[in-house]
């Protein structure tokens, strides 16, 4: 069967930003490079852009976290996927300060911890513990106020936050929340490869997760050295992996592409590829393989907000700031 290779030159480094909000709670993440703003989330032309004050009145930028953040730029090529934030940090002044209270519509964010504990809470009333091997699923739907803040003052905090679209027809539907520990997820066991599958199905054995629509693919890979893994995917699906120990190679039809760790590798897609082989290095590898089905529908993002049409956006604002999406959860 057709395997699906890299796309050429669709390997794209993970690059070590410092990321910050803006200090008027506004939602907006604003990420530096070398003490300079260089890209504000959704919006180019945030005040902070031009060293003003935001809208709400409070001037200034305030520290939140300094992970390796991955991003792609292929948009339409991880279409419903919209990023992946893969954070790690043996220091607790990363992470302490957490993510304090902000708003999210049009989307789901679905946090994946390797290591550490966070609490959830949000303004529909869910709560949650993320710990070590856990996941938690939030789709913000209409609109919500969450927090995700450490319980923890020392030791290693490492985790993956991925953004999946929803479709137009759920965006303004309810918000839910939910909290899945380590041992809800089914594990398959396979020759020299140990994969938790968090979402969709893998070898017979349904994940934690199933959604219609987008039918992701969620899979967190453990080889032992030169260990190899295949993978149906759906023609039609987008699909990536992610290295974050060791490294793999992905394998097509004629060649091999290696991807080493904190790199993401954009698999081809399309009637003549059914799926996916990675073989791992003489030191083992894990990876995150991840796949939907696109929504090809127009994206209108403005930081949190998530929507189709910059209408659609202007009236995300206009109910956050009215408040519409509930009452600020706090710690």
């Amino acid at each position: 069967n057709p395997l699906a290779p890299p796309l050429p030159a669709a390997t794209t480094e993970v690059k070590t930003t410092t990321c910050y909000m803006c200090a008027c709670r506004c939602g907006i993440r604003v990420h530096l490079r070398d003490g300079e703003v260089r890209y504000i989330d959704g919006n180019p032309d945030h005040p902070l852009n031009q060293g003003v004050i935001c809208a709400k009145g409070s001037s200034g930028i305030m520290k939140q976290y300094s992970p390796a953040r991955l991003t792609q730029p292929l948009r339409r090529r991880l279409d419903p996927f919209l990023m992946l934030d893969a954070f790690g940090s043996d220091d607790a002044a990363d992470y302490i300060g957490g993510f304090p209270d902000h708003p999210h519509r049009g989307f789901e964010t679905v946090t994946y911890m390797i290591a550490g504990r966070m609490r959830h809470r949000d303004s529909h009333g869910g709560e949650g513990l993320l710990q070590n091997g856990g996941v938690q699923w939030m789709t913000a739907g209409s609109g919500l106020i969450h927090s995700e803040l450490p319980e923890q003052e020392s030791g290693r905090m490492e985790g993956f936050q991925l953004w999946l679209n929803l479709p137009a027809a759920d965006k303004m539907g309810p918000p839910g929340y939910r909290d899945i520990a380590a041992g809800a997820i089914p594990v398959l066991e396979l020759e020299g490869v140990s994969a938790r599958i968090i979402a969709g199905e893998s070898h017979g054995v349904a994940g934690a997760v199933r959604k219609p629509v987008t039918e992701p693919l969620y899979l967190d890979l453990r080889f032992a050295p030169g260990a190899a893994f295949e993978q149906a995917l759906p023609a039609g699906h987008n699909a990536f992996v992610y290295v974050y120990r060791g490294e793999l190679a992905v394998a097509g039809d004629a060649a091999r592409t290696t991807v080493p760790a904190q790199r993401m590798a954009v698999l081809a897609n399309g009637a003549g590829f059914d799926g996916v082989r990675l073989v791992a290095g003489a030191d083992g590898a894990r990876a995150l393989l991840v796949a939907g089905r696109p929504l090809d529908e127009p994206i209108a993002q403005y930081g949190p907000f998530v929507m189709n049409t910059q209408a659609e956006l202007f009236q995300a604002l206009e109910d956050y700031r009215a408040g519409r999406f509930g009452p600020a959860p706090g710690r």
